[in-house]
């Protein structure tokens, strides 16, 4: 592709960070290219909405961010507003989503310009719900902990239909995960949770949460959900501290969605979209989580090795009888995959002429 507009997300808190943002900039002006930083805020500022960010920015068609992988959700939920290809440069420390080492960020920017990268599609997750959703008044000053200001609660799609039984659309895009939580510390939440529009249980935990296979390696791995590809479509539902003999998580299709309703003798409930607050429901009030029709888009410089950055990002150890066995860090396939395996995606290897 080439590229007209670039929209920088930097994680200001970081000097590399900062650092490399003016290497884009640099390499901005000596291609022509518009550049203009996006979602940026201090504590005293308010956040906006996706939309107005990408409007305001001039509506970019590649969005650079510079941090870990909370800033590529950053990045990720203004790019789903008007299909903008992501190029994460990896400043963090536990991440899965940035690829591109700071100081490798104009040989990048070069390959994208040139349309000489991988583009990996990645499924995303929205939403609607019963009513809009609000936070109420003084909630913005509880979330802020020495962070940056909550993002507003999102807005209703005004091209989407309303229907009683349907809820309205809201704004709303996940790369990793939407959760229902409780908001007080010493009481549950209670939720009747549907998949594909049959109640699976009635659960009181601290909270669920529907995830993506790209988010299954963030909250809902740490509550003891399953590890899965993000080349795979589907949903994941995952209680986390349950009160029942029931806590597993389950994984469902992409056409099934999963629908949380807070039960009428349950305390208020917060949804949090991606770690962010959006919004509380009050018991009778409900949610409905479905895969998104728009897809995030992330240029990829090289395939994507998902199980090494797995084994080494969560420092996985083999077990102690294995430890007296050499074992190849790649399966040892050399050459060329006979014709009834040549659909499968294996890393690249050098392999025979033959």
């Amino acid at each position: 592709m080439s590229v007209q507009r670039v929209g920088l997300v930097v994680h200001e808190g970081r000097a590399a960070a900062v650092t490399a943002a003016e290497v884009v900039r640099r390499w901005c002006r000596h291609q022509g290219v518009g550049c203009c930083a996006i979602d940026v805020w201090s504590q005293e500022e308010q956040r906006r909405d996706a939309r107005e960010e990408v409007e305001a920015a001039g509506d970019p068609d590649l969005i650079v961010t510079l941090g870990g992988d909370g800033t590529f959700l950053r990045g990720a939920r203004l790019a789903a507003q008007n299909d903008a290809l992501v190029l994460g440069v990896d400043l963090g420390t536990l991440g899965f989503l940035t690829e591109v080492p700071a100081g490798d960020v104009g040989t990048a920017l070069d390959a994208v310009h040139r349309g000489q990268v991988g583009v990996e599609s990645r499924m995303m997750l929205t939403m609607r719900a019963s009513r809009p959703l609000e936070l109420p008044e003084g909630m913005e000053a509880l979330l802020r902990y020495g962070r940056g200001p909550a993002l507003p609660p999102p807005l209703v799609r005004p091209e989407c239909a309303v229907a009683q039984d349907w809820g309205v659309a809201l704004n709303v895009t996940a790369l990793n995960d939407i959760t229902v939580e409780k908001l007080a510390r010493d009481r549950q939440v209670s939720l009747g949770v549907y998949l594909g529009g049959r109640l699976l249980a009635s659960y009181s935990a601290d909270a669920v949460l529907v995830a993506t296979p790209t988010g299954s390696t963030a909250y809902s791995f740490a509550a003891g959900g399953p590890v899965v590809s993000p080349a795979a479509d589907a949903l994941v539902f995952t209680p986390v501290a349950p009160h029942m003999t029931f806590n597993r998580s389950v994984v469902v299709a992409p056409d099934e969605p999963v629908a949380l309703r807070v039960l009428e003798h349950s305390g208020r409930a917060a949804v949090s979209v991606d770690g962010q607050l959006r919004g509380v429901l009050d018991p009778g009030d409900w949610i409905g989580v479905y895969a998104a029709p728009q897809r995030l888009r992330v240029a990829r410089l090289t395939p994507t090795d998902f199980y090494g950055r797995l084994r080494e990002r969560m420092r996985l150890t083999d077990a102690p009888a294995a430890a007296d066995t050499v074992v190849t860090p790649l399966w040892p396939h050399t050459t060329r995959a006979p014709d009834d395996l040549a659909h499968l995606r294996l890393p690249s290897l050098a392999v025979d002429a033959d």
